[in-house]
């Protein structure tokens, strides 16, 4: 299996599909590249080299010890764009993978970047703070930490059967399988790794990195997302981020990677020809 090696010895895995103008996909949490199956295939397939890596801690990356919060995971994105050595990327990024993808351009700036999208992503700012007053309270987050301790695989069962793909409202409709894959991607991630990625999703303030972007930027978000609210992520990086485009999925929960699928890979693609 391909692997790339960061500076401290982490070794983070990789799938690399197709060939074309290349497009890193980062994933969410607590999954690992497979949740960006169904758009990996389609962007190979409609000519692009879709490359989605695991987040370290995640999948088949290495269980570091440390490193797991923002700054360590765009340094690690930072080392598979620069050990592939793509040029012209387009960087997309779902929920924490879409701070992975702002804080890269914060840190590394766009000089190999072409496009950035943020899908049902956590930037700016999710916690709710004096300057964020409609962020998510402290609560939440503190809930799911104590969830991930007191029996971290029934966790993932709730969240897969309730918020994430939004079957806990009328008429949602998710296959069992679906929610399977959610809790197998989950609980290949390291226990610790998942426990402190927590706060690098909920407390990072990535304000200042979407400050930082300088290239054409897709915002999409469902209207009805529970984790990660349309307002206090999509509508408000759109808003902050220099000309970027907002789409909004009427009604989608948070889980649009499957529950979209399909309207996600046609907006993706449609998003790549632009450039």
């Amino acid at each position: 299996m391909p692997f790339v090696t960061t500076a401290d010895g982490t070794e983070i895995f990789y799938k690399d599909w197709g060939e074309g103008r290349p497009v890193v996909l980062s994933h969410g949490w607590p999954l690992s590249s497979d949740s960006w199956e169904a758009q990996q295939l389609f962007l190979a397939e409609n000519g692009y080299r879709a490359i989605a890596h695991d987040r370290r801690g995640h999948g088949r990356s290495t269980q570091s010890w440390g490193g797991n919060e923002m700054d360590t995971y765009a340094d690690d994105l930072a080392a598979l764009i620069e050990a592939l050595d793509l040029r012209d990327v387009t960087l997309v990024g779902f929920s924490t993978g879409g701070g992975e993808v702002a804080r890269y351009i914060g840190r590394h700036g766009t000089a190999r970047v072409a496009q950035a999208v943020l899908v049902a992503a956590v930037p700016p700012l999710m916690l709710q703070a004096e300057d964020n007053p409609g962020g998510v309270p402290l609560e939440v987050f503190d809930a799911i930490r104590a969830g991930s301790l007191a029996d971290r695989s029934q966790l993932y069962r709730d969240l897969a059967d309730g918020p994430f793909f939004g079957l806990n409202r009328p008429g949602a409709s998710v296959s069992q399988g679906v929610r399977d894959a959610f809790w197998r991607q989950g609980l290949q991630s390291g226990h610790r790794n998942a426990y402190e990625s927590i706060a690098a999703f909920s407390a990072t303030d990535f304000r200042a990195d979407l400050d930082a972007f300088d290239v054409p930027t897709l915002v999409i978000h469902g209207d009805d997302d529970q984790v990660v609210p349309f307002e206090v992520g999509g509508n408000a990086s759109a808003a902050r981020i220099r000309d970027a485009t907002l789409t909004v999925y009427a009604g989608a929960p948070h889980g649009i990677t499957d529950t979209h699928k399909q309207q996600l890979s046609e907006d993706l693609l449609s998003f790549l020809r632009t450039f």
